[in-house]
């Protein structure tokens, strides 16, 4: 039986959705200079989409007659998370970035073996995220590569 293809629209504006983790990690290649700032872009935006999959498990949560309250917590992780690796004071920012690609993976073992969702969402799930997190492990490499042990950017 053929699997039931991803819906267009779903798939065209998730797709545009990996142009800021993406074009991350080259505009830092090209402006070496402000990567760490380029950088804290890519972790902002990593932190607003793992806020917006929390609320999507929300919203198909509180769409059954009594949404799990296992479930409805489990959707309120991601957006905690997302702003601790913000917030927490004295993370270098490759750290940073690696542990929103962590959490964004994480996201995705739920959703890939999550019930109750679209049958085509998995497979959704595994290409935005596996394009979601190269960037951001791509950009945390660019900084280390922009910043020697000193501190200082090269340039």
């Amino acid at each position: 039986m053929p699997k039931p293809p991803i819906p267009r629209v779903v798939l065209v504006y998730g797709l545009l959705g990996l142009i800021p983790f993406l074009l991350s990690p080259l505009a830092g290649l090209a402006v070496p200079a402000h990567a760490k700032d380029v950088g804290l872009v890519a972790l902002g935006y990593g932190a607003l989409i793992l806020s917006f999959l929390g609320g999507a498990r929300w919203g198909l949560e509180v769409a059954r007659p009594v949404p799990r309250f296992t479930i409805i917590s489990l959707a309120m992780l991601p957006t905690l998370a997302g702003l601790a690796v913000l917030l927490i004071p004295g993370l270098a920012r490759p750290v940073q970035l690696t542990a929103m690609a962590v959490l964004l993976a994480l996201h995705l073992a739920w959703d890939v073996r999550a019930d109750g969702l679209p049958p085509w969402y998995p497979r959704l799930r595994v290409i935005l995220s596996v394009g979601a997190v190269a960037g951001l492990v791509g950009m945390a490499l660019v900084i280390r590569l922009a910043t020697p042990a000193n501190g200082a950017v090269l340039v």
